[in-house]
């Protein structure tokens, strides 16, 4: 059992991997990331499309598949939350999207009091962590270990969605990653390109760790550790408490504790170890440690409203004989070169979109999907099928993340907040109609047989409410639950250092101010490389 190392890096997902792989580039580092889950290494996880096997939450499935309270904006219904358990975390699980967000995102952040955090002082960490297929140019990388891809085969049905969007007078894009993101076009995901993996997966845990397995001595990785508590001594953090094989353990950080566990995590274990709102802690029987209003505050989430089309097409993903033996010949096509639907993100095409023409920038994103999705696949659908999502990307509404009780076994409370500020309600149905007019038109239209839910050309402001109220739910981007800034609800510093301790950070998507325009992946990445640079200056 490792006793003690200069880093322990609690979480080894999307951010944790990043940092741990970078911190023990330098030998002189002694680091220890603890992941709950296990490796991320298998075939499931190297296969892109096998992210779909792991979204469902029966049975739970290197997914620790959260669900939220009931959400009054919802009409009551529970939403869900899929995070991945493993190393590279929801990037061993997710849609592979490589999206960086708006440069005003991160100047707002910047403007916030957040100094060094605005698109020209971050774009050069999305450089740094970028292998991209297209090569470098000024604002892509070609040096990280982070591959970057083309769509590996897109389905005619996607190139359908284009033409509709140019059809309906939208822009059609070559990059939505040069800080402004606006109109339609391909993906790039992160999915290997290299000859050997091509096809494959890019996770954190397969960019930034697999690779360094037994070759670098400093590395020390502990999987199935559940963290309990953060160790402190006074207001300084010196070790970890973590439970593996029912044992409880501790590892002791000679420099710093770094938190990395997610926008879910990461606050309930601060609360846990007595940081927080008094009132999210002492109901529990735990002992207050240092008083922080903020953690477990400001949650955000991107809103998501899905429409769904039976097809004819059986160049789609289906549920049938038919469609299950296509299957077996695709994953052939992928074990023998790559490039098939096996290495497809599904949502191959989508795009950036206002929902007034007024506005400075979008306001709204489409993921249109090669395949009938429903309800994050807890519904299955017989036959043929397609779908697009219509996403919210600046909510207005506000959630909280906080403790069910002291017990580690025990989910958090995710109270996401939907719809609680209509302005998020309207801006969505007018997504909704935008969306629907793309679809409806005829490059798409000749592809439909069935939309299932009802949805149709005449429906009222009021149907359209019901619509969305009955069926809209998380795309899978909860952040800002330990928020870098200078107000009263600020967890963290600029240096992601937290306020009024010691020896302490967080680095992951909870310490966004303000959810960026568009999938979060890539920006949590970026805020792991910069974590990492900001370590090196303190400790060189």
């Amino acid at each position: 059992m490792l006793k003690e190392a200069d880093f322990v890096i609690v979480g080894g997902g999307s951010a944790g991997a990043v940092i741990a792989s970078r911190l023990s580039e330098n030998s002189k580092f002694k680091v220890c990331l603890l992941e709950a889950g296990g490796w991320g290494s298998s075939i499931l996880f190297r296969a892109p499309a096998g992210g779909l096997l792991m979204l469902r939450d029966k049975p739970k499935f290197h997914n620790w598949a959260f669900q939220t309270i009931p959400q009054k904006g919802l009409n009551g219904r529970k939403g869900y939350q899929p995070r991945g358990k493993a190393l590279g975390g929801s990037s061993a699980i997710n849609a592979m999207i490589y999206i960086r967000g708006q440069k005003e995102d991160y100047n707002e952040w910047a403007n916030l009091g957040n100094e060094g955090w605005g698109w020209k002082d971050v774009l050069p960490y999305f450089i740094k962590a970028e292998n991209n297929e297209n090569g470098r140019t000024e604002f892509h990388g070609d040096g990280g270990p982070l591959e970057v891809s083309n769509q590996k085969v897109p389905r005619s049905i996607s190139h359908a969605y284009l033409e509709a969007c140019a059809k309906s007078q939208l822009k059609i894009s070559n990059d939505f990653n040069t800080g402004s993101n606006e109109g339609a076009g391909f993906w790039q995901s992160t999915i290997f390109h290299s000859n050997k993996k091509n096809g494959q997966r890019c996770s954190t845990a397969a960019a930034y760790i697999l690779p360094f397995i037994g070759k670098r001595k400093n590395l020390n990785i502990i999987t199935k550790a559940t963290v309990t508590k953060i160790i402190f001594d006074g207001k300084s953090a010196v070790g970890v408490e973590y439970i593996q094989g029912g044992k409880r353990k501790e590892v002791r950080a000679k420099k710093e504790v770094i938190i990395s566990a997610g926008s879910l995590k990461s606050p309930i274990i601060l609360q846990r170890s007595g940081i927080g709102d008094i009132d999210d802690i002492c109901p529990h029987g735990i002992k207050m440690l240092h008083d922080l209003p903020g953690v477990g505050k400001n949650l955000q989430d991107h809103i998501d409203f899905n429409f769904c089309f039976k097809t004819s097409d059986k160049n789609t993903l289906g549920i049938s004989p038919r469609g299950l033996f296509k299957i077996l010949g695709e994953t052939a096509k992928w074990f023998i070169h790559g490039n098939s639907m096996i290495s497809s993100t599904l949502s191959e095409v989508g795009g950036f979109f206002k929902t007034d023409p007024f506005l400075d920038r979008p306001d709204i994103q489409n993921h249109f999907v090669i395949g009938l999705i429903d309800d994050h696949l807890r519904k299955i659908h017989y036959g043929y099928g397609y779908s697009c999502h219509v996403c919210l990307l600046r909510p207005y509404s506000r959630g909280t993340v906080s403790l069910a009780s002291a017990k580690v076994s025990d989910d958090p409370i995710i109270d996401p907040n939907f719809f609680s500020d209509l302005r998020d309600l309207k801006t969505l149905i007018k997504g909704a109609k935008l969306t629907q007019d793309i679809l409806n038109s005829a490059p798409l239209n000749k592809y439909k047989s069935k939309e299932i839910y009802g949805v149709h050309n005449n429906l009222s402001d009021l149907e359209w409410e019901g619509h969305i109220r009955n069926r809209a739910d998380t795309i899978y981007h909860p952040v800002g639950t330990c928020k870098m800034g200078n107000d009263e609800l600020a967890v963290v510093d600029n240096k992601l250092k937290i306020k009024g301790l010691k020896n302490i950070r967080v680095a992951d998507a909870s310490i966004m101010p303000k959810i960026t325009s568009g999938n979060t992946n890539a920006p949590t990445i970026m805020i792991a490389e910069k974590c990492s640079s900001m370590i090196f200056e303190e400790y060189s």
